[in-house]
């Protein structure tokens, strides 16, 4: 069975200097930039993910050596895993993306609460900012 590659534009991106970026680089392969429409926003020091019509978010596609053990505790890091409490600020789900290759559907982590009050991240690439 073939798993989706993750979709990732924000602090888990390569070229972000966290220790959870650091964790997924060894977990991962890198396919290459991609895109998803949608907008992105800012939350603190982290960005939201809206998945829409208008707009493209600019991330990283990556391929995971063992999806299950990956995704599991990237649940746990994202606080969307069944033992948080509700509501989650995220939500984990397949969506299409624009890869190297083109189309493909992808793992991506979704923002799940309202985005009224929080500031646009214009061009919908959030590593530019933090240089």
């Amino acid at each position: 069975m073939i798993h989706p590659p993750l979709f990732v534009y924000g602090t888990l991106r390569r070229g972000f200097d966290g220790p959870m970026a650091q964790r997924l680089q060894g977990a991962t392969q890198y396919i290459g930039r991609a895109f998803a429409q949608g907008r992105l926003y800012r939350v603190g020091d982290y960005p939201a993910f809206l998945p829409g019509p208008e707009g493209q978010v600019i991330g990283d596609l990556l391929a995971l050596s063992d999806p299950a053990a990956t995704l599991a505790w990237l649940d746990a890091y994202e606080e969307c895993a069944a033992t948080y409490p509700q509501p989650h600020e995220y939500r984990r789900e397949k969506l299409s993306v624009w890869g190297p290759d083109g189309p493909i559907v992808a793992w991506a982590y979704v923002y799940a609460l309202p985005v009224t009050d929080l500031p646009l991240i214009a061009g919908g690439d959030f590593l530019p900012r933090q240089r």
